[in-house]
This record gives C-alpha cells, structure tokens and sequence, in this order.
C-alpha cells in the first residue's frame, strides 16, 4: 500500500474570526470539535468527515504539524525504519475529506457551554467534543526523575525528537557501556513497548558494542509476551540483558540524572545511557476538562466511547480506562471508529450498530523475528471486555516468525492510511 504524503495544505477555513465566532442560532450543520490527532483523533476525524458526506462540520484540533507514531518508533531506535518512515501529515484530511485542521494548542474546555479554549486565543463551540490526548507522566513515579531532566535521561514515549535523542546516545555509548531501563508500572501506553525497546537496544549493541550491557529495573512481576521476549534474548542476546523484577528490587528505584547514576533498591549503578519511562495518565487537557477519575485517567461508557463525567464527550485511546483493552495504537483507532458511528448517529439520526473492538500488538525481537498478541472485544455495561485472543508461542519456526513480523509492516501501511488517508 502506497502512502500519500502530501504537505500540509492549508485547514480549510480561516483561524480567524470564522473560528473565533460563536455558532449561529440555526446553523445547518452541526460541529464536531476533536482535541488530538493521533491514531484515535485523526482517524475519527476522517471516519465522520467521510461518513457524514459533509453533513459534519469537523474540526481536528492538533499542536504538531508533523506526527510521528509510537508504534514503530522503536524499529528507527533499532535501525529497521528511518524516521521519516514514521512521520505523517494531514494534508489528506484537510484536502480529500474536508476536515478543518487547526495546529494549536486546546487549553481550556467549557463544558457548560460547550466550547474549547486555544492558546492562540480562539473559542470553537461544538455539538460534540472527541478529546483523544494521548498520556502525560505523573509526577514524582520515579524519584529524582522530572521532565526537566528528559534529555540527560529520555523517555522516548513520545515519538520524534525524544527517539531520535534515545537512538544517538545508544549509538554513542562507550566500549562494554550499561543500557539501563526504568520500566513503567502499569498501565502504560504500548507500543512502543519496553520489551521490544530492549529487544532493539540489544539488536543494536549486538551489532555496534558487543561487550555492553542492558540493565532492566522493573516494578511488574511479569509483562505482556514475557516468555516470547526472554527466549528471545537468550537466542539472540546471550548473557547482554539482565531483567531485575520487584523480587530484585525492580519496584524501588530512584535516578540522579547529574550523576548518571540508578539506584536500584540501595545498590547505585553506574550507567551511560538511562532510559526512564515513568507512571502514566491522561493527557492533561483530559484532567483540565474533568474527564480523569482518581486514576488519572477518563471512565467512558464502553458501547460509544462517551466520557462518564460528559455525554457531549467522547474520549478515545491512551487517555481512556477501557476495561480490558491495551492503550495501543490499534485500539484508539478500532475505538475511534465506534465514537464515529455514535458521534453520526447522535448528530444526523444515522444507524449505530453494536461497538465491537479489535487489537494487535506486534514486536520485533530481532531480524525477521516478530510476535504478536491480540484480541476481539465487546461492549459490555461496565467495561470494554475481551471475547477471544491469540499469542505466538515460543518456539515458533523461523518462516512463522519472519511472516509475522511481515504481517506488522501490512498493518502500518494499513493503519497509517486508516488515519490520514
């Protein structure tokens, strides 16, 4: 599958007063404002501007130009995409589907009234509002770590910049250096997935410094695909991982990033590169607009992906609590998708069909050596609940694991195309 990479083209409206105005009383179309342009806000962004056939007037809300998936990112770190294979724009949204594309930031939302605040002074009313935010890191999960200290210690779970800074102090490391990772509690966005960044650090290392070292403090006991990893890393990366779990003092960390230096349950290790990647939650807008529960993130009502705190709210992916669902790419774009059929249904009396949900999660170990797990699901009262799944196994031949890791770069081009069309 081809993409299409066109530049950006323009928002098709003036940011001006028409963005700025309130609503006219009677206006024909109704407005659907969405704060986020990631795989949830972008894909139901084109989901309603298509499937409303201009019935919509659809507004994607989005600080970057330029957006550069998680998932994938750590194939650039391990040298088997270039960046620029990972980066999109949304000149097809605006040109071929008609979505208003304004790059700002959403600082404020009034649900009382129904509108969104920017930084660039504007207030957008709308009918329905698709808040999709991505994460943010709480505060304080790993001692002596703030975001301040980001690029002495990244944490990479923002794809662009942060990756490509991760990549260039890998390469940089010195003769028999030490990799340290600060694993994140759950639950944590993924991809890009902890096990799969080591997998690729290590793919690196084996290559360029073979002598170095990867250390892993975990707080979990045990992680997704975690027999699928450690038999990979004992086939391709004898004795260079070491995994410390909570037993090992994995759950009692703390970070000197002046030092380069992690402590690890009171033993300090030297280090040269220290990966960090904190405790999560909702993105902040998702907090400012009171859509977070006391987790942090955002309780929705699992058949239209509505926010329980708002019913004119729809809040999609990582930001969400969706029951047994992942915080993926995958799922924020198979929920976008149900919020669009809810969102139509509400604003134009379209049919909605039951809200059914699907994920993947593929991760590449080592040269031609893909996994996968995933799983169907289903709207229930209280959560989005799984129905049926698959995993690899371990000791899968090579042809199985070579198409596997084949079948992950089908659905990139699938799913990229899925959400800039």
């Amino acid at each position: 599958m081809t993409l299409n990479r066109r530049s950006f083209l323009g928002t098709g409206l003036a940011l001006g007063a028409a963005l700025s105005a309130p609503r006219a009383i009677g206006q024909a179309k109704p407005r659907v404002v969405i704060v986020g342009g990631g795989a949830g806000g972008a894909t139901a962004a084109r989901y309603i501007a298509k499937d409303s056939q201009g019935a919509i007037d659809v507004i994607l809300i989005e600080p970057t130009r330029t957006y550069y998936t998680c998932f994938f990112s750590n194939l650039y770190i391990g040298g088997f995409r270039e960046l620029n294979s990972i980066a999109h724009n949304y000149g097809g949204l605006a040109s071929e589907y008609g979505v208003n594309v304004v790059h700002d930031w959403v600082i404020g939302v009034d649900r009382d009234a129904k509108t969104v605040s920017t930084a660039a002074g504007h207030s957008l009313a709308y009918d329905r509002l698709i808040v999709a935010p991505g994460i943010d890191f709480v505060d304080g999960a790993v001692p002596g770590w703030s975001t301040a200290a980001q690029n002495k210690m990244p944490h990479s779970w923002k794809a662009g910049s942060q990756t490509q800074l991760l990549k260039a102090q890998i390469e940089a490391m010195p003769e028999g250096g030490t990799f340290c990772m600060v694993a994140p509690p759950n639950p944590y966005r993924c991809p890009p997935g902890p096990y799969e960044r080591i997998s690729m650090v290590a793919h690196v290392l084996k290559e360029r410094n073979p002598t170095a070292k990867i250390l892993v403090a975990d707080p979990k006991p045990k992680f997704s695909k975690m027999a699928l990893f450690q038999e990979g890393w004992e086939r391709h990366y004898t004795g260079m991982v070491e995994w410390l779990g909570p037993d090992f003092g994995g759950g009692n960390v703390s970070v000197d990033p002046d030092a380069m230096t992690v402590d690890i349950d009171g033993s300090v290790e030297k280090v040269d590169v220290c990966n960090v990647i904190p405790a999560q939650k909702a993105g902040h807008i998702a907090q400012v607009a009171g859509l977070t529960d006391a987790s942090g993130f955002c309780p929705i009502v699992p058949a239209t992906m509505q926010s329980r705190m708002d019913e004119n709210i729809h809040v999609l992916g990582d930001a969400t609590i969706a029951g047994d669902m992942p915080k993926s790419g995958f799922s924020a774009n198979s929920q976008a998708k149900v919020a669009a059929m809810a969102v139509r249904a509400a604003l134009t009396g379209s049919r909605a069909f039951p809200a059914k949900f699907s994920n993947t999660c593929w991760s590449l170990i080592d040269t031609d050596d893909g996994v996968k797990v995933g799983a169907s699901y289903q709207a229930t009262e209280e959560k989005i609940a799984k129905v049926d799944g698959f995993i690899s196994q371990t000791g899968e031949d090579a042809a199985l694991r070579k198409a596997t890791y084949e079948e992950s770069l089908g659905w990139y081009a699938g799913i990229t195309a899925d959400m800039f069309g």
